[in-house]
C-alpha cells in the first residue's frame, strides 16, 4: 500500500510539474530576444531611438504615398528604421519602425509587453488627438492596456470607405493578434476587426468603457504565422464587412453608424510587421 501510495503521489508531482510547465509556456509573455530581427546592429540595444548613423537620413516628416481623392496610404517608407512611427500615435504598446528584408515595415513588439503599462508619453499624445477632453480617454485606454494600439495620423471621421492593411505574424505565445482598429471616440471606445495566426479566426471586437465584447466570430481563417496576409474593411454607415486575402469572411450591422477615428490594433505578447496601411472615404 505504501508502495502505491508513494507512486500515486510521484504520478501526482510529475502531473503537476507538466501542466506548471504547460501554463507557463502558453500564457507566459515571450521573452524579449537580445537581438531584435527587424532592427539594424546600430539599433537593437536601444529600441524606439534613432542611431547616430540613421538620424541624418531621417525626414522631418514622412509623407503619405498618395492623397488622390482622400485616399491615404501608409507604406512607412521615408520613416526612420529604429524610431517610433511619426504618422501614427502609439496609444499603447510597443511600436517601432523596423525592417523585413529591404522593405520597411511599423512594427508592434509585444516582447515587452507588460499588463496595464500603456506607452511613453500616452497623455501627451491623447492631448494631440483630443485635446480638452485627453483624460476621459487615458481613464479607459489605461483600463485595458492588455491591448496595444496606434492612430493614423489626419483621420479624424472615417465614416464611409475601405480601410485595408497587410500584416506578417512574427512571434507571441498568447496572441498574435493583427487588426484594424474603428470608430475610435473620445472617450476612448471603439471597435476592432482582427485576425490571429493562432486562431485561425476573424472577430469583430467592441471595446465600451474599458470593457471587450465580440460582435461576430468566424472560424477557419487561416492566416500562417510569417507570412504576409491583407485584412480588409469596408464601411457603409452602420455595415461593415470583414474580409482575409480578398475573401469575404464577416459581415455585421452595428447599432450606430461608424464615425471616428482609424488605426491598428494588437494584444499581448503578440510581434506583427504592418505594411500598406489604405484608407479609401467614400
Amino acid at each position: 500500500m505504501k508502495l502505491k501510495s508513494k507512486a500515486l503521489i510521484g504520478s501526482l508531482f510529475t502531473l503537476a510539474v507538466v501542466s506548471f510547465a504547460g501554463y507557463q509556456h502558453y500564457f507566459s509573455p515571450a521573452p524579449s530576444p537580445a537581438q531584435l530581427e527587424y532592427l539594424p546592429v546600430s539599433t537593437t540595444h536601444n529600441p524606439g531611438l534613432i542611431s547616430e548613423a540613421h538620424a541624418s537620413e531621417a525626414p522631418a516628416k514622412p509623407e503619405e504615398s498618395s492623397q488622390q481623392s482622400g485616399k491615404k496610404i501608409f507604406d512607412f517608407s521615408t520613416e526612420t528604421v529604429g524610431a517610433q512611427p511619426t504618422t501614427f500615435s502609439a496609444a499603447v504598446g510597443n511600436w517601432i519602425i523596423g525592417r523585413d528584408g529591404d522593405n520597411t515595415v511599423l512594427v508592434v513588439d509585444g516582447r515587452q509587453w507588460k499588463r496595464g503599462v500603456a506607452s511613453t508619453g500616452l497623455a501627451e499624445k491623447a492631448k494631440a488627438l483630443y485635446g480638452s477632453r485627453y483624460a476621459e480617454f487615458l481613464d479607459n485606454v489605461t483600463a485595458y492596456a492588455y491591448f496595444p494600439f496606434a492612430v493614423a495620423d489626419g483621420i479624424d471621421n472615417f465614416s464611409n470607405g475601405k480601410i485595408t492593411v497587410r500584416f506578417k505574424a512574427i512571434a507571441g505565445r498568447i496572441d498574435q493578434g493583427a487588426g484594424i482598429l474603428f470608430d475610435l471616440k473620445p472617450n476612448g471606445d471603439y471597435y476592432a476587426l482582427r485576425a490571429n495566426p493562432l486562431e485561425n479566426n476573424l472577430v469583430l471586437w467592441r471595446y465600451k468603457h474599458g470593457r471587450r465584447s465580440s460582435v461576430s466570430w468566424v472560424r477557419n481563417v487561416n492566416t500562417p504565422s510569417r507570412q504576409w496576409h491583407s485584412l480588409t474593411l469596408t464601411v457603409k454607415d452602420n455595415r461593415i464587412k470583414g474580409l482575409v486575402n480578398g475573401k469575404h469572411y464577416l459581415s455585421e450591422k452595428l447599432p450606430k453608424p461608424v464615425n471616428g477615428k482609424v488605426g491598428l490594433w494588437t494584444k499581448a505578447d503578440s510581434v506583427v510587421y504592418f505594411d500598406d496601411y489604405e484608407v479609401v472615404p467614400e
